[in-house]
């Protein structure tokens, strides 16, 4: 059980840092707390499953690319923020998290290692339900805690944090691609 605690605090911690973001974008008002934790909790705890199934389908593929995958939803993301920070239009919303397909494209983003950890789900004692569970729940709870810092980030430096937080969604977008590729 602790190994299943400590993978999913492993893969909760991208969701945490791109709520944090999501909060910092939602700086006009408070953020949307509970859809950010909802959102981001659902999509990583699916996403493991999703892995496992795909590993029995496709094999090593879905590894092959995941990290391409990662790499260009988050930069796009980043960039985005990046801009609208840099522009400082508050109607131009870098990382609108009002919106299903924004909230959509950050989820699936960060949770697809998710989806290559399924892999290794068969090795852990828990069920492959329990483990999806537990992983969607920590993830949640992270995430919204993300998403509340966040908030106050942003309704307390602006623009720039909302620049800053792109930056780092670039970031981590760089760092799962350089840990796969180099890796």
């Amino acid at each position: 059980m602790i190994e299943l605690l400590l993978l999913a605090l492993g893969l909760s911690a991208d969701a945490f840092a791109v709520a944090i973001a999501a909060g910092v974008a939602a700086r006009e008002g408070r953020p949307p707390v509970w859809r950010i934790a909802a959102a981001f909790g659902i999509a990583q705890g699916a996403m493991p499953l999703l892995g496992y199934a795909a590993s029995l389908i496709a094999g090593s593929w879905f590894t092959m690319v995941d990290h391409w995958i990662a790499f260009g939803l988050l930069g796009f993301l980043g960039v985005q923020m990046v801009r609208a920070g840099l522009d400082g239009d508050e109607a131009e919303a870098a990382f609108e998290t009002k919106s299903f397909l924004g909230l959509l494209v950050a989820a699936i983003a960060t949770s697809i290692d998710a989806a290559a950890a399924g892999l290794t789900l068969p090795l852990l004692a828990a069920p492959i339900w329990m483990s999806c569970t537990v992983i969607a729940v920590v993830t949640a709870v992270t995430s919204g805690a993300g998403a509340a810092f966040g908030g106050r980030l942003g309704m307390r430096f602006g623009t720039r944090a909302e620049v800053i937080g792109g930056l780092v969604l670039i970031g981590i977008g760089v760092r799962i691609l350089l840990m796969h590729l180099l890796g």
